[in-house]
């Protein structure tokens, strides 16, 4: 029975543990989209500045290819959302069945 216990607080542990792992990928997630609409923002008005010389064409092409890289890093920081939930679910799921286990044996 102690042993159970000190399994189950070893449990708790880890998943603290990965939960708070996972806080640091989003947050570091968000710094990074953040960064990245900063950048977009500088890069918006050099080009406003400085594209003169530029075609339309060309100014076109640079546009698509910044609304791909936001694109992506948008992509990315759902996917991290998304995981992050799913490793929460699964810590709330574990965590609930290391308590069914005690209540079982608390019950034999």
């Amino acid at each position: 029975m102690e042993e159970k216990k000190m399994n189950l607080r070893l449990d708790v542990d880890v998943q603290k543990l990965k939960a708070k792992k996972l806080r640091k990928g989003k947050n570091k997630a968000e710094e990074e989209l953040d960064s990245l609409k900063t950048d977009y923002k500088k890069l918006r008005l050099s080009v406003r500045i400085v594209g003169l010389g530029k075609t339309s064409e060309q100014w076109r092409e640079e546009i698509r290819e910044e609304r791909n890289k936001s694109d992506r890093w948008e992509r990315k920081f759902q996917e991290v959302q998304a995981r992050n939930e799913l490793e929460k679910s699964l810590s709330m799921n574990q965590k609930e069945k290391g308590e069914l286990k005690y209540r079982v044996v608390e019950l034999e």
